[in-house]
């Protein structure tokens, strides 16, 4: 948005919107020039003086800055909201580092007393049973998170899907692990980020069944809207693991679009997208064995043999 700044004949700073102007201009005379008068809380056309709107809202700062300097000093500026964090980021920190605004170090009496501030400080942030509850699950969130690489938009939704769960107390019952761990599946599944349950299950320190019957419930429970995972997503990722040229990533992904309508259904689609791997590979004599490519998808040679014969048998390949 533009603005442009002019002086009134009361002496007062008003400013003027391109793009406001053109979207409502003038009942009365219809011209677009109209002038909104921040001190005054009004929009004014500027041809007939006719008032448009009066009692606006000023949004902008109480105080004045003649310079840039002051407008540095007094700006009041910091960090967004995070869902990612208990407190969302509002409440304050202390420093681990035991130096003072000038950057030297400070005495040890007053290190010592940084050091029962800081004890404090943990302690106060959460002030009961269900903020420390939170503080855990998303640590645990942020640590699984980081373990399988996934971006900071999936951590925000999956602490949103914690959030929800908490407010309509899903956790009773359950480990906060499992929860969260679960709720970090779900904010994958909706992101579009292609990780299995296997390896959630593998940075986690919850079983796989626990895993999976949580994110059942929660998923029911929340009415999570989450579409079936698209086998063609893992197929990047596999093939940079396994070192496999551009020509085989596509054959993988025509097999998978010829085979997938009526194989897929019931199967594990980790496991349908290292088959297609495996069988393009071999057209495209760019081999690899069962069990390499088993260990990149987290699943069973065996797995990966009784798919690739069905998708073989199918494209009617020798």
């Amino acid at each position: 948005m533009v603005w442009s700044v002019r002086l009134d004949d009361d002496s007062h700073q008003t400013e003027k919107s391109a793009d406001e102007n053109r979207s409502t201009p003038c009942s009365g005379c219809g011209s677009d020039k109209i002038v909104q008068h921040s001190s005054r809380g009004e929009r004014i056309c500027d041809e007939c003086g006719l008032v448009i709107e009066d009692e606006l809202v000023d949004s902008g700062p109480e105080w004045r800055a003649f310079n840039h300097q002051e407008r540095q000093e007094k700006a009041r500026v910091g960090a967004p909201t995070s869902n990612t964090m208990h407190d969302k980021g509002l409440t304050t920190q202390i420093d681990w580092k035991d130096k003072d605004a000038h950057g030297r170090a400070i005495s040890s009496k007053k290190r010592s007393q940084m050091r029962r501030l800081r004890k404090w400080q943990e302690r106060i942030r959460a002030k009961d049973a269900g903020e420390r509850n939170l503080q855990f699950a998303l640590s645990e969130v942020d640590r699984m998170a980081s373990a399988l690489g996934v971006p900071r938009d999936v951590r925000e939704v999956t602490s949103v899907i914690y959030r929800r769960a908490l407010d309509e107390d899903l956790i009773r019952g359950r480990s906060i692990e499992g929860v969260a761990t679960a709720a970090l599946y779900a904010g994958c599944r909706q992101e579009g980020i292609p990780r299995s349950l296997e390896e959630v299950a593998e940075v986690s320190r919850v079983e796989r069944v626990e895993i999976s019957r949580t994110y059942r419930y929660i998923s029911n429970e929340l009415h999570l809207d989450l579409s079936p995972i698209d086998p063609k997503q893992y197929v990047p990722r596999f093939s940079s693991k396994l070192n496999l040229p551009q020509e085989v990533e596509a054959k993988a992904n025509e097999i998978i679009e010829e085979t997938a309508d009526p194989l897929l259904s019931g199967r594990g689609p980790s496991g349908f997208a290292a088959a297609a791997i495996y069988a393009a590979a071999m057209l495209c004599n760019e081999k690899r064995t069962q069990k390499e490519v088993a260990s990149v998808a987290q699943v069973t040679a065996v797995t990966i043999r009784n798919r690739y014969q069905e998708q073989i048998e199918m494209l009617g390949l020798q």
